[in-house]
C-alpha cells in the first residue's frame, strides 16, 4: 500500500514509463503469491484485500501529492519513494525471509524476450508521444508503430508455438480467463480514463488546485475500503457475474451522470458522483479478478496472473493516450463550431465587446475565446463520459459469457511458489 501510494504520487507530472517498468512486476508477484498463500476458500478475501489496496494508492496518491506539490515542490513527490521503498523492502524482507521456495530454472526464451521487448518498447514510444508528434503525421510514430506491428505478430506466432515460451499465451484456450481479460483490460481502461480526465478537468476548467482536486476525486476510494473485505468474504455465496454486473452499472451510471456537468457544477456534487463510482469499483476488481483466474491449473495461475495484469497495464496507456487525444480533438471541433456564429457584425458580440472590453476589441476578444475554448473542453468531457458510460453497459456481456464455477482449480497455489 505505501509503495503504490507513494508510486501514484508522480500521477500528477507523468512520470508514469518508469515507474511502470520498475513497478510492473509487483501486482502479479504478490497475486500469485497470495493464492499459494491463503487456503482455497479465503482466496476470494486476499484478491479482495489486494483489490482495495490497488485502488486506495492512486486516490490517496494525488491527494498527498497534491498537497505537497501546492506546499513544497514537486521533486519530493518522487523523493518521498525512496525511505518509503526502504521501509516496504523490510518489511517485506522480515516476512519472507524464512518462506521455504523452490527455484525453476527454465530455458530462457530469447526471441519471445526480444520481440516482446521491441514490440512493446514500440508501443509504448508511440502511445506516449503520439500526441506531441500529431500521431502519423510524423515518421517517428510510423516508424515505431511499423516496427511494433511487426514485432508483436512475430511475438505471438513465436510463443504459440515454442514449447517453452517466456508468455504462455496457450491460457487463452480458457473460457473464463479470455472474457475475464477482456473485461478486466476494457473496465480498466475507462476506469483510469475517468482517473485522468476529472483531475485534469477540476484544474483546467474549474481552476481548482492539485490539493482541491485530489480531495474531490478522493470519495471514490471510501466504499472500496468500507466494502472490499465484505465483498471478499461473501462473494462465494453470490454469483460473480451478477457482482460485476452491478458493479459496471454504478461506473456507467457515474459516468452519465458526469456527462452532465457544466461549470457551474459545484464540489459537493462532484464529490457525491465520485462516492457512487466507488460503489462500482468496491465490486469489481475481486469478482472479475476471481472470474478470469478460476478456470487456470497449476503453474497456469503465475503465469495467467502476470498476462492480465500486463494487459491491464497496457489497456491503461492506451486509455491514458487515446483520453488525452480525444479531449483535445474534440474540443477543436467544438470551438470551430460555437465560433460560427460570432462575426464583428453580430449584435451580441458588439454588447460584450462594450460590457467586457470597455470598447477595447483586443481584450474583449481575448476574453471571448477563453470562454469559448472552455465550454468547447466542457462539450468534449460530456461526450467522452457518455461513451464511458455505454462501455461500462457493455461490459456486462462478457462477464456472462463467463461459466461458473469460479473457484479456483486444485492445486492452484502449486505453481506459485
Amino acid at each position: 500500500l505505501l509503495c503504490g501510494l507513494a508510486r501514484d504520487m508522480g500521477v500528477l507530472v507523468g512520470f508514469r514509463a518508469l515507474q511502470g517498468f520498475v513497478a510492473g512486476p509487483m501486482y502479479p508477484i504478490t497475486q500469485a503469491l497470495l493464492l499459494s498463500l491463503y487456503p482455497p476458500h479465503k482466496r476470494a478475501q486476499a484478491l479482495a484485500l489486494l483489490g482495495m489496496v490497488t485502488v486506495v494508492a492512486p486516490i490517496a496518491g494525488p491527494i498527498v501529492g497534491g498537497w505537497v506539490t501546492d506546499n513544497y515542490s514537486w521533486p519530493w513527490i518522487f523523493f518521498i519513494n525512496v525511505p518509503i521503498g526502504l521501509f516496504s523492502s523490510w518489511v517485506v524482507w522480515t516476512q519472507m525471509r524464512h518462506r521455504p521456495e523452490r527455484t525453476d530454472r527454465p530455458r530462457m526464451d530469447y526471441v519471445g524476450l526480444i520481440t516482446l521487448v521491441l514490440g512493446v518498447g514500440a508501443l509504448q514510444l508511440v502511445l506516449d508521444m503520439g500526441n506531441d508528434e500529431d500521431w502519423f503525421s510524423s515518421p517517428l510514430i510510423v516508424g515505431a508503430s511499423i516496427l511494433s506491428a511487426v514485432a508483436l505478430i512475430v511475438f505471438v506466432i513465436w510463443e504459440l508455438t515454442d514449447k517453452e515460451p517466456i508468455v504462455d499465451l496457450r491460457v487463452f484456450r480458457h473460457r473464463n480467463f479470455t472474457f475475464g481479460t477482456i473485461a478486466l483490460m476494457l473496465a480498466y481502461g475507462a476506469f483510469f480514463s475517468v482517473g485522468l480526465l476529472v483531475p485534469q478537468w477540476l484544474q483546467r476548467n474549474l481552476g481548482y488546485t492539485a490539493f482541491w482536486a485530489g480531495l474531490a476525486s478522493a470519495p471514490i476510494g471510501i466504499f472500496p475500503i468500507l466494502l472490499t473485505p465484505l465483498v471478499g468474504k461473501y462473494s462465494n455465496r453470490i454469483d460473480l457475474r451478477w457482482m460485476s454486473s452491478f458493479a459496471f452499472v454504478a461506473m456507467s451510471l457515474s459516468s452519465f451522470l458526469r456527462g452532465d456537468f457544466t461549470l457551474d457544477v459545484d464540489f459537493e456534487r462532484i464529490a457525491l458522483i465520485q462516492l457512487v463510482q466507488g460503489i462500482g469499483v468496491a465490486f469489481f476488481f475481486m469478482p472479475v479478478t476471481t472470474i478470469l483466474l478460476s478456470d487456470l491449473r497449476g503453474h497456469e495461475i503465475a503465469a495467467g496472473s502476470g498476462l492480465a495484469t500486463f494487459l491491464r497495464t497496457l489497456a491503461g496507456s492506451f486509455s491514458a493516450s487515446v483520453t488525452t487525444w480525444l479531449w483535445g480533438y474534440r474540443e477543436i471541433i467544438h470551438h470551430a463550431r460555437l465560433t460560427e456564429s460570432i462575426t464583428p457584425y453580430s449584435g451580441s458580440t458588439q454588447a460584450f465587446i462594450d460590457q467586457f472590453g470597455q470598447g477595447n476589441v483586443t481584450q474583449a476578444a481575448a476574453q471571448l475565446d477563453q470562454m469559448i475554448t472552455q465550454q468547447a473542453f466542457q462539450i468534449s468531457f460530456n461526450e467522452l463520459f457518455h461513451g464511458l458510460g455505454w462501455l461500462f453497459l457493455c461490459l456486462i456481456l462478457f462477464v456472462w459469457l463467463t461459466r461458473p464455477p469460479f473457484t479456483s482449480q486444485r492445486g492452484a497455489g502449486a505453481g506459485a511458489h
